[in-house]
């Protein structure tokens, strides 16, 4: 997700345009996300680690980040992610700490039949837990609202939509923001992937850009108890230049079906 400030490209002001790239939390492992909530009276974990490499050089590791989805209702989840941020600026300074948590919900409005996709909204707010001094935090709560649309069809799968990002901190502006994806199951472990995300520029000195991301899920690992791995690399094809990428380890339980 996002934070930021500062004028200048100095080592806190880059740190704080990168925190403002959505790159972190969308739709595991990709910047969009999709409608589909977990089911009923299910949970669901992540472990992750993302990373930015910016226009100055500079990096932003979230390493480890965790998420947490539960399915309270039908067609709802609940949503949470604690971020610990790594950051290193072009100039060889350091810091790392607790970045800004999310919260959110997801709920689907609109069910998927053959001839209708599934649609549904995933409002997030984040909190400013992160220390904003030295870049690791937003200094403010802000917000998104995004609207997403998904259809499948035999092994493949498509979704995307977009919003707007809402922030009021000291330098940051409201911008909006698009994705697409198309998936394909390649086996009954393998899904890849591939999108194209645009954002507008979330900070006064930062410029809109344009991703090209492939990625996907390679499901029922032993060695993580039937865990999946989760993989997304690429980064921006037009405005600021960064090289990005995600990677993590998913789990998932609930009641089983009655037979």
């Amino acid at each position: 997700m996002n934070r930021h400030r500062g004028a200048k490209r100095s080592a806190l002001g880059f740190a704080l345009v990168l925190a403002a790239m959505p790159l972190a939390w969308a739709g595991p492992p990709f910047m969009t996300d999709d409608p589909e909530p977990i089911e009923y009276h299910h949970s669901e974990a992540y472990v992750f680690s993302t990373y930015d490499k910016g226009p100055d050089g500079g990096k932003e590791i979230a390493m480890p980040a965790f998420e947490f989805n539960t399915g309270p209702a039908p067609d709802w989840h609940l949503h949470i992610i604690v971020p610990f941020l790594d950051l290193r600026p072009g100039d060889g300074s350091h810091e790392y700490g607790l970045g800004d948590m999310e919260l959110g919900f997801k709920y689907r409005f609109v069910h998927e039949t053959d001839s209708r996709p599934q649609i549904g909204i995933f409002p997030l707010l984040d909190l400013p837990t992160g220390d904003s001094d030295v870049g690791l935090g937003n200094g403010r709560a802000w917000g998104t609202f995004p609207l997403w649309i998904q259809k499948s069809w035999g092994p493949w799968t498509t979704y995307g939509g977009g919003g707007r990002t809402f922030n009021s901190a000291p330098g940051m502006k409201d911008y909006n923001f698009a994705g697409w994806l198309l998936q394909r199951s390649i086996t009954d472990s393998l899904i890849l992937g591939g999108e194209v995300f645009h954002q507008g520029a979330p900070s006064e000195d930062s410029q809109p850009s344009t991703f090209l991301n492939v990625g996907g899920f390679y499901n029922d690992l032993e060695p993580c108890g039937g865990c999946s791995l989760l993989f997304r690399v690429g980064g921006s094809i037009a405005g600021e230049i960064h090289h990005e990428g995600y990677v993590g380890l998913y789990w998932t339980w609930g009641p089983k079906e009655k037979q």
